[in-house]
């Protein structure tokens, strides 16, 4: 694994040792930002899954200005911050060890995002739900783009609240998944 491009790129990631993660390859992590394009004017973006951390680093090596990295498993926390000192800008990341439902919880009202990254283990998905949440707790900007990695065989809807799938691509046994949150109100405020 590694940064693809940008700032930090060409830099090497290590994976989360054991069997609780599966990250994402960088043949996936390369096509899902040529898809989003390629580099970011700033931003925040939230990565409620981290696992390795790599598809928010590699975000914050493309110009995103600040990411904030969720997980629950102690190995993968140890990996996220191991890969994030590849960067030598540590300042750029907030981690933080937590459920993913609950660490919405505690994001409300204090930060709003650009990018989101949903990548949770296969068999625990409630990506809708927590798409659902997150726009109920308003924390996402105006045209802010949802990426959820899952298993091939799980369908989404089209539009979940004020987010509309705009690309949907098969990569093996994954699937990737992204949609675009418009609020109208922000929309007509413009």
């Amino acid at each position: 694994m590694r940064i693809i491009t940008g700032e930090y790129g060409g830099r090497k990631l290590k994976a989360v040792p054991g069997n609780n993660t599966r990250p994402t390859t960088d043949k996936v992590k390369e096509s899902i930002f040529n898809i989003i394009g390629p580099y970011f004017d700033g931003g925040n973006c939230l990565d409620l899954f981290a696992g390795s951390g790599g598809l928010s680093i590699e975000a914050i090596s493309r110009g995103m200005d600040k990411a904030v990295l969720i997980d629950r498993d102690p190995l993968a926390l140890k990996t996220i911050k191991e890969n994030i000192a590849v960067t030598k800008e540590p300042e750029k990341f907030e981690v933080y060890r937590n459920d993913a439902n609950r660490s919405l919880d505690l994001l409300k009202g204090k930060k709003k995002f650009d990018l989101l990254f949903l990548d949770p283990p296969y068999a625990k998905q409630e990506i809708e739900k927590q798409i659902e949440k997150i726009i109920a707790s308003d924390l996402l900007n105006n045209k802010a783009i949802i990426i959820c990695e899952l298993d091939k065989h799980t369908h989404l809807k089209e539009t979940i609240g004020a987010a509309i799938s705009f690309r949907k691509e098969l990569y093996g046994s994954t699937q990737i998944v992204m949609y675009e949150y418009i609020n109208d109100q922000e929309e007509t405020n413009e």
